[in-house]
């Protein structure tokens, strides 16, 4: 991944550096003030003040480089105003080399933020994974060559893959009359190699999420086929959900309802000040401020409210039900695989 310039002027990087940059003081009380507002969060502070404190003051949760995750890497003061004293990030690939949601699995993260197919392919196997709330829609893009005009030219192209970007693009393929099994040439390739192997012509495609879209956008290297912030009917559901296990649940329901509130005022607090929480990102050396600050304005990321987690489980399912993915119905994934009472306790608290 390629690190990106501040701003192109010097005396301009200086200006918003001074202008935007909180130190943990100043964001603190930035948080407090907005946790306090029912205008601006519609949470009522006083009710998780009346609530007992949670069963355990540690609390893991996952870090990559992927900055459509921005609420969880924002939410570390959140959590402490929620009552978890030991907050810790565990780093991708620094820290473990597992991809959410099997860092959950693994039992080294205790709720993460996973793509919606690779929840419905665990469920589906009997995985322990359990749903919590909708985090936000539209972060991946397929991105191609010149050549490769529309989601039917892939038809006999190359296309860069891991487990999870496999099963977005062949649902996109299927959905316009391909037959992902016997019409793409699938190659596994690491992520990091994959803008040079398009620039290179040894890919025709990929699916990625920011900030790697946006370089290739920055770069005018391809374009996107498919972009579901955009893009009907994949910009009508959610692509990323909050996640835990269900042995975490069990046993820290107190915990679990305190972390996803933090969590969602921390996707509340993306859509409001996407300046300030980019600079947090970027200061925390996560990532390039711009990169960041971009992804924030075009993600929406308060539609959590809005959206029915259900419905989106439900279009992902069947897609993947109809090309073999799965052999679970989209009920019974639902019925398996979630929890939404402290989602729906949440959305009770709102004044808004």
């Amino acid at each position: 991944m390629t690190n990106a310039k501040l701003a192109t002027d010097p005396v301009a990087d200086h200006e918003i550096r001074r202008s935007e940059r909180w130190d943990r003081r100043g964001f603190v009380k930035g948080l407090g003030a907005m946790a306090g507002s029912a205008a601006l969060l519609g949470f009522d502070p006083r009710l998780a003040a009346a609530e007992p404190p949670p069963e355990t003051t540690d609390l893991r949760l996952g870090l990559n480089p992927v900055t459509c995750d921005a609420p969880q890497y924002v939410a570390e003061e959140l959590l402490h105003a929620e009552g978890f004293a030991n907050v810790r990030f565990i780093k991708w690939p620094a820290d473990t080399q597992h991809w959410p949601p099997a860092d959950l699995l693994s039992g080294e993260v205790d709720i993460t933020v996973a793509f919606i197919p690779t929840d419905i392919i665990n469920i589906d196997a009997g995985a322990p994974v359990v749903i919590l709330a909708g985090s936000h829609i539209g972060c991946v893009q397929v991105v191609a060559s010149d050549h490769v005009k529309s989601t039917r030219d892939l038809k006999g192209k190359t296309v860069a893959i891991n487990t999870d970007t496999q099963n977005f693009i062949a649902m996109f393929a299927a959905y316009v009359g391909l037959n992902p099994q016997k019409d793409i040439n699938w190659v596994p390739r690491r992520a990091e190699d994959w803008i040079r192997l398009l620039s290179e012509g040894s890919i025709d495609a990929f699916m990625s999420g920011p900030p790697i879209t946006l370089e290739v956008r920055e770069k005018r290297m391809g374009h996107a086929l498919v972009n579901t912030t955009t893009d009907k009917p994949w910009s009508n559901y959610l692509c990323c959900l909050v996640t835990s296990t269900k042995e975490f649940v069990r046993k820290h329901p107190v915990a679990t309802k305190r972390a996803l509130r933090a969590i969602m005022k921390a996707t509340d607090l993306c859509a409001l000040e996407p300046k300030r929480v980019a600079r947090l990102v970027a200061d925390k050396g996560l990532a390039p401020y711009d990169y960041t600050l971009q992804t924030l304005q075009e993600i929406p990321y308060g539609m959590w409210r809005e959206l029915d987690p259900n419905d989106s489980l439900r279009f992902y399912a069947l897609r993947m039900y109809e090309l073999g993915m799965i052999k679970s119905s989209p009920q019974r994934i639902i019925t398996e695989g979630t929890d939404w009472r402290f989602l729906n306790e949440l959305k009770r608290e709102l004044k808004a």
